[in-house]
């Protein structure tokens, strides 16, 4: 297990928020893991939970938190394990999908979070919609951007150019890699945060595993358990919106199987924002404002 030294988010452009941390326990070994969350806002407000995906971490929210608490909402922000501040495992093989899925759900479950509004992006969204499908009752509503659940099938020429990248680069450059993803150019300072979590490549041993995670074969793991899940939010009938971006080679299009397949996205007023496949960085006040008032049933 690793931890990244908090020397390494001090100073960092655009974020100024208290960490939080929550302990969960490793289930192949018993031992606890740190996850890191941010907490911002008042604390008896129903949560809006925000969840990254890969290689970035809840920096990526750095722009959503202040909009979001001026419009009285709470807001949190976790790190999955293996990224941001959150603990870090030194080996591929202890990063599986079902692992995950579990630990998120330990610290969700943990937090005793309900009346949840989820916004959810690439994992965010493998992870997060599982957690919906496990705990249907703890959501209010979901605003689904640049995400999916493949249940073996569903791979794009962008994501197995990904795929192949992620796999096969000697150094594995997150900042670089979230800078490729978005329409704007990060600034180098932005770039060195996306890259704070990871002191040398033996703490990214999670991050080069998730692209290799994704059920997009029927001989990936947990095909069976997003087909079970998708059994679940093919009932979910409470408010479902789609914010995918016009430029993302990894989910485009991805939005049609949501709006199809779960009854709370029918009749919402879904929408496409300009940007990459992080959005975050490219729209953050328009995605803050999306939220806002789709909590408040504009």
């Amino acid at each position: 297990m690793l931890r990244t030294p908090e020397d390494r988010f001090i100073g960092l452009p655009g974020y100024d928020f208290a960490p939080h941390y929550a302990d969960v326990a490793d289930g192949a070994t018993g031992r606890p893991l740190r996850i890191h969350y941010l907490d911002e806002g008042p604390a008896d407000a129903a949560p809006v939970l925000l969840m990254h995906g890969e290689p970035s971490w809840c920096y990526l929210y750095r722009n959503f938190i202040g909009p979001l608490v001026d419009a009285g909402h709470r807001v949190i922000a976790p790190d999955l394990i293996g990224f941001g501040r959150s603990d870090k495992l030194g080996a591929r093989t202890d990063y599986t999908y079902e692992r995950h899925v579990q630990w998120m759900s330990d610290w969700l479950v943990g937090l005793d979070l309900n009346t949840i509004t989820l916004f959810c992006q690439d994992w965010g969204g493998l992870i997060g919609l599982r957690l919906v499908a496990a705990f249907p009752d703890r959501f209010a509503r979901l605003v689904i951007a640049n995400t999916g659940l493949p249940t073996g099938s569903g791979s794009s020429p962008g994501f197995d150019q990904w795929l192949q990248i992620s796999q096969t680069i000697p150094n594995f450059p997150a900042g670089n890699i979230v800078n490729m993803g978005t329409s704007r150019e990060l600034t180098a300072a932005e770039i060195a945060a996306y890259d704070a979590p990871f002191p040398d490549e033996t703490y990214k041993e999670g991050a080069r595993q998730f692209p290799t995670l994704v059920p997009v074969t029927p001989g990936h793991g947990s095909v069976s358990e997003n087909i079970a899940a998708w059994q679940v939010l093919e009932a979910f009938a409470k408010p479902v919106l789609t914010c995918f971006s016009d430029n993302d080679p990894v989910t485009k299009g991805g939005e049609a199987a949501i709006i199809a397949r779960i009854p709370g996205a029918r009749g919402q007023a879904h929408t496409i924002v300009p940007g990459g496949h992080f959005l975050q960085e490219d729209a953050a006040p328009q995605l803050a404002a999306i939220i806002d008032q789709f909590i408040k049933g504009a």
